[in-house]
C-alpha cells in the first residue's frame, strides 16, 4: 500500500465522519427545539393549574360560592321563595329549552351540582327547591 492510498482512505473515513457529525448536530437542534417546545407547554400548564387552583380554593372557602355562568344563573332564576319544588322538566319548560332527556338530563346534572353547592335542596328525588337560607 502507498501513501496516497492511505492517504486516500484517511480522507474518505474523514468525509463520512464529518458528514454523521453534521447529521448528529442537526438531529440534535431538533431535539433541543422540541425540547424547548415541551418546557414551554409545561411551564404553561404548571401555570394553568396554579390560576385554577386559587381560583377553585376562592370559590370554595367563599362564604357566598359565586355562580358565575349564564346557564346556572338562568337557572337560578326560575326558583323563587314563594314557588315549590321543580323537576328538571319543570326548568326546561319555564327556560323554555326542549324536553328530550338530553335536554332534563343536562339540566338535572346541573340541578345536581347546585344541590351539591348548597344553592338548591333536593327534597324528594328529582324535586329541587332554593335551600331554606336562600328561599
Amino acid at each position: 500500500m502507498n501513501t496516497t492510498t492511505i492517504l486516500d482512505l484517511i480522507a474518505a473515513r474523514e468525509a463520512a465522519a464529518s458528514a454523521a457529525l453534521d447529521d448528529l448536530r442537526e438531529q440534535q437542534a431538533k431535539l433541543a427545539a422540541e425540547v424547548a417546545g415541551i418546557e414551554c407547554e409545561l411551564a404553561d400548564l404548571a401555570t394553568t393549574r396554579q390560576t385554577l387552583t386559587k381560583i377553585l380554593e376562592n370559590e370554595v372557602t367563599a362564604s357566598e360560592p359565586a355562580i358565575i355562568s349564564e346557564p346556572y344563573q338562568q337557572i337560578l332564576a326560575v326558583f323563587t321563595p314563594d314557588r315549590s319544588a321543580l323537576r328538571a322538566k319543570d326548568v326546561c319548560l319555564a327556560l323554555g329549552i326542549g324536553t328530550e332527556p338530553k335536554d332534563t338530563e343536562g339540566i338535572r346534572a346541573k340541578l345536581k351540582r347546585l344541590v351539591n353547592r348548597h344553592i338548591l335542596t333536593e327534597t324528594q328525588p328529582g324535586l329541587f327547591t332554593l335551600t331554606p337560607e336562600r328561599a
